[in-house]
């Protein structure tokens, strides 16, 4: 069966949404040791601030002109860059192209891109919130087994710490977490 990753971008965004809404201090440490909570609410508005704008064509210097402004209610920036996300993800075609950093690739492939971030970041947020740490299992399922592959790739790109070591009957998100640099088993 097919993975279904617009319906993974909406379960993402809610789990995130739930998340947002659970924060009272802005400024409690997160799992990766150089942001506070608001840095990474604010990485994750950046990047989803990004999508409307590369999905309607633009070149990255066209839509980097087009940027709204993040402000300083995160909480209101992120409900409002997620559901133009959203709308934009679904009036967009899997096959369609769009200019990233690295260069031109079908949107599908960074639609997944988008829904790890926001997946991984989820946890991350919820480990620095005191919040359940717990994520969608299909959710989940799929961002492991479209990363897994790519385990080395993501060893040496500088954007994850290194892998944490885990048993392979580890439970999937124990898997993801520690793919992408993180630690379950630490307490925060």
């Amino acid at each position: 069966m097919a993975t279904d990753w617009l319906t993974l971008q909406r379960i993402a965004r809610r789990e995130f949404d739930d998340r947002v809404a659970q924060i009272s201090d802005w400024h409690v440490p997160t799992p990766d040791t150089e942001w506070d909570v608001s840095d990474l609410v604010w990485h994750v508005v950046d990047e989803q601030r990004w999508i409307q704008p590369l999905l309607s064509g633009r070149s990255l210097d066209d839509a980097k002109a087009a940027l709204e402004p993040i402000g300083d209610d995160l909480a209101a920036d992120w409900a409002r860059f997620a559901e133009q996300a959203t709308a934009a993800w679904a009036m967009t075609s899997p096959a369609q192209e769009v200019h990233l950093s690295y260069g031109t690739v079908p949107c599908i492939e960074y639609l997944k891109q988008q829904v790890a971030d926001v997946a991984v970041h989820t946890w991350d947020l919820a480990r620095a919130i005191g919040a359940d740490e717990n994520l969608d299992g299909e959710l989940v399922d799929a961002v492991l087994a479209e990363l897994e592959p790519q385990r080395d790739m993501l060893a040496s790109s500088g954007l994850f710490a290194d892998p944490v070591p885990v048993s392979d009957d580890a439970p999937p998100q124990d898997r993801l977490l520690a793919l992408t640099g993180r630690d379950p088993r630490q307490a925060s």
